[in-house]
């Protein structure tokens, strides 16, 4: 007769697969429970909870993996008939590098598998600016040529500025999601656009998205602010910590105690002397690297990994990321759309395995849909007429004159009646310009010439009586 199960024992499978919400394989279970369970046992083990409905396998063969069983809104047990979206929600993830899943592989092993880490300067050591590089050249080139804006060869942070209030509300509200925010995006636009906090939402919540869109106004209104120093970092927690830690002279200053890590085995640096010092040590070589994308990626694995702050790296290295692009007046990297799971998964890997590949994936297709977001804005913006802002007020004398006078909009009124401002050379395109404005002339645009509808209006039928 063979022996019964007990059910203190299935139930600690079950609990070891809770851990792993996104599934494990029965290698990383038999890893967890150890050898004296033979994997025949453990087997049957899980076939008897599978059948039971207490844990969800997929998969087929070697493959197969075992996930938790999710809950129904009455507190039972749901396997087969969750809504549509739900495998969409969990299952969420960027395309991966085949590096990339060995990474994702890894970190989805439950944490008791994985042995605990610290801060390896080897890894920081390595880089040498300029000549190592965590992004390829091909791979810089593309994203150069994604990224770049209509405001290439103006002064810096010109287009950061130009899209800034579409910028506040995407980044604000994408930075935010990876951090576990609720806020939607339409609601992110209320607060920062109106003031007005989504109703059910969490007062923490409403401080991280209006951190967000101060920190960012402070990069972008002023360029002088979009440096990469020490300063420019300390400030950008300052803003981004504001109201959210719970010591509150932790905000804007490098942390004096240990921090762990949730979900990870990573232990950072303690001794603040030597935190201080490594900080100063990643801006300098993040500000000794040339290329912006090079620059900006270097940032968001080494801030992080380094953990200066008590709390809120990650949202100071997202932020700290863009300020390369808004020097170079590149196209920003708002992480619109990242999936939380791939982001969370790419800065373990960097925590525990000193491997950037994940975190690689993760900004490039960030970058790539930050892109796609900003095409149609970078459509709109049509760059200024340098002349016709000279002459404005010139034209706008000419067209009222000729309105007031019940004269035809022909080239010889245009260019008896041009002012002795218009130079000589630019006369010929003065009149050219003062011809369209009489075509696209309408009551709606009059206005701007101090025109009524009824003075246009006359103006229109005396010119059909003339004809």
């Amino acid at each position: 007769m063979p022996k019964r199960t007990s059910s203190q024992a299935l139930a600690q499978l079950v609990e070891l697969i809770a851990l792993c919400p996104t599934g494990v394989g029965i290698d990383a279970i038999q890893q967890a429970v150890g050898t004296e369970m033979p994997r025949r046992t453990l087997q049957r083990r899980l076939a008897l909870l599978v059948n039971a409905g207490r844990i969800v396998s997929r998969g087929a063969g070697r493959a197969v993996r075992y996930h938790p069983a999710l809950q129904n809104d009455e507190g039972g047990l749901s396997l087969h008939q969750e809504p549509a979206s739900t495998y969409a929600i969990v299952d969420a993830y960027i395309p991966t590098s085949p590096e990339g899943k060995e990474i994702k592989a890894w970190v989805r092993q439950p944490r008791q598998l994985r042995r605990p880490v610290g801060y390896k300067l080897t890894f920081l050591e390595q880089y040498q600016p300029n000549q190592s590089a965590y992004l390829p050249q091909t791979l810089r080139d593309q994203l150069h040529a994604l990224g770049r804006s209509p405001a290439e060869k103006t002064p810096a942070g010109t287009f950061a500025r130009d899209i800034l209030n579409r910028l506040l509300i995407d980044l604000s509200w994408a930075s935010s999601q990876l951090e576990g925010n609720t806020y939607s995006r339409l609601d992110t636009e209320r607060l920062i656009e109106f003031g007005q906090a989504a109703e059910g939402k969490d007062a923490l919540e409403t401080q991280m998205i209006l951190n967000h869109k101060e920190a960012i106004e402070y990069l972008v209104r002023d360029p002088d602010h979009a440096t990469l120093t020490t300063d420019t970092i300390i400030a950008l927690h300052a803003f981004l910590s504001d109201g959210l830690m719970a010591d509150p002279t932790a905000c804007g200053r490098i942390r004096n105690r240990a921090v762990e890590i949730g979900g990870s085995v990573y232990l950072p640096v303690a001794l603040p002397q030597r935190l201080q010092e490594l900080f100063g040590i990643v801006m300098q070589m993040a500000a000794e690297i040339h290329d912006p994308f090079e620059q900006a990626f270097f940032l968001m694995v080494h801030l992080p990994y380094l953990q200066p702050f008590e709390d809120v790296n990650k949202r100071v290295s997202r932020l700290a990321a863009n300020i390369p692009f808004i020097r170079h007046n590149l196209c920003p990297l708002s992480f619109i759309d990242v999936p939380q799971p791939s982001y969370v998964d790419a800065m373990i890997g960097v925590y525990e395995l000193n491997r950037i590949e994940l975190l690689r994936d993760v900004f490039v297709w960030a970058y790539e849909r930050s892109c796609q977001q900003y095409v149609a804005v970078q459509q709109n913006l049509i760059p200024p007429d340098i002349f016709r802002l000279r002459y404005r007020q010139a034209l706008g004398e000419v067209v009222t004159a000729i309105v007031r006078h019940d004269e035809a909009a022909s080239e010889a009124a245009i260019r008896a009646r041009i002012p002795a401002a218009v130079t000589l050379a630019d006369r010929d395109h003065f009149i050219a310009l003062a011809l369209e404005e009489f075509r696209t002339l309408h009551p709606g645009n009059a206005i701007r010439f101090g025109i009524r509808p009824l003075e246009l209006a006359a103006w229109r039928a005396q010119s059909r009586r003339r004809e």
